[in-house]
């Protein structure tokens, strides 16, 4: 609570002479009866009108308080924070080719992979991420957006399946992976811009190299943080043999050469997963590297606060009056 007249409490010091009058000298100016000897009522019982005697007195210093705190305006403040969010934006892509299905990774590559970026997106409300998947081809699985349920839906639903139902060509397009994410971050006008590019293999389709992808990229302001997912040597991979599933040991063929020169292109950082634990800490590394960064702006709004003490004041006068013209009602 603050008051807007605090000059107002000096009033207060006038209760120092107006008490010590009610002490010293207003006995004088009261009928009293003299007696030779008061020693026959020092033991008389005092009733409990004679308690209240210096009652009014009270009431009357606690009324003149309560009004001149009412002068003195008190007012309280409403305040709150608006946070203005300067958010960072940011494009997942991820390699959904086939060989994703290996399961050197818990249950499997994809699966990891989808996880542990659902809970990089739920950490990062205040950011703008969207989703690139690429196999053979590349195609924006989710724009840009704030509304996370239903990236994180989108996200869910990603299969790699898609280049056996003939949506889009198998293979590992890298280069137009990258350039996809890029496409969707050309236009932003964050500050701070980043891909996310994930893949277990090395670039053998697509009509634009890695590089030259990396290149547009650093001449627009975009770090790509490169992700290379897999085992070092080989990896399980299921196979339908005659209707029955068979693993099959894949050779894992990731190009880090290529996903290391297209961090350092960009200023960007290149991480290797070979489990789920190592996969889990580079999303975290990453989620410490790029934070979002706020303004916090307070606004606060005052309101009036001296009604309750001109009620209480009325109170305590109606109090004094009551008990000095009534409870202590004196008989001529």
């Amino acid at each position: 609570m603050e008051f807007a007249n605090k000059e107002y409490f000096i009033l207060l010091i006038l209760l120092i002479p107006y008490i010590l009058w009610y002490f010293l000298y207003r006995k004088d100016s009261e009928p009293t009866l003299r007696m030779s000897d008061t020693f026959a009522y020092k033991y008389v019982h005092k009733s409990w009108r004679m308690r209240l005697i210096h009652a009014p007195m009270i009431l009357r210093c606690i009324t003149f308080t309560l009004i001149v705190v009412a002068m003195a305006r008190p007012q309280t403040r409403h305040s709150w924070n608006n946070k203005l969010v300067e958010g960072i934006d940011i494009m997942m892509a991820m390699d959904v080719s086939t060989s994703m299905l290996a399961e050197d990774l818990k249950p499997n590559r994809i699966e990891a992979a989808k996880n542990v970026a659902a809970e990089f997106i739920a950490d990062r409300p205040n950011d703008n991420i969207g989703l690139t998947i690429f196999a053979g081809e590349a195609f924006t699985q989710c724009p840009m957006t704030t509304d996370h349920a239903s990236l994180a839906n989108l996200l869910h639903n990603v299969r790699t399946d898609i280049a056996a139902r003939g949506l889009i060509s198998d293979g590992t397009a890298v280069g137009m992976g990258l350039a996809n994410a890029v496409s969707r971050l050309k236009n932003s006008k964050a500050k701070s811009k980043v891909v996310i590019l994930l893949t277990d293999g090395s670039n053998n389709m697509g009509d634009l190299s890695p590089m030259t992808s990396a290149q547009i990229a650093k001449s627009l302001g975009i770090r790509v943080y490169t992700i290379g997912v897999g085992t070092n040597k080989v990896a399980p991979y299921p196979m339908n043999v005659a209707g029955r599933v068979q693993y099959v040991n894949m050779p894992v063929e990731i190009d880090t050469k290529t996903l290391r020169d297209i961090a350092m292109t960009t200023d960007g950082n290149f991480y290797r997963a070979t489990n789920n634990n190592e996969l889990k800490q580079i999303y975290k590394d990453i989620d410490k590297l790029e934070k979002t960064k706020m303004d916090v702006k307070q606004f606060s709004k005052r309101y009036e606060a001296f009604q309750p003490f001109v009620l209480f004041a009325f109170i305590f006068l109606l109090l004094e009056i009551l008990t000095q013209y009534i409870v202590l009602r004196r008989l001529p």
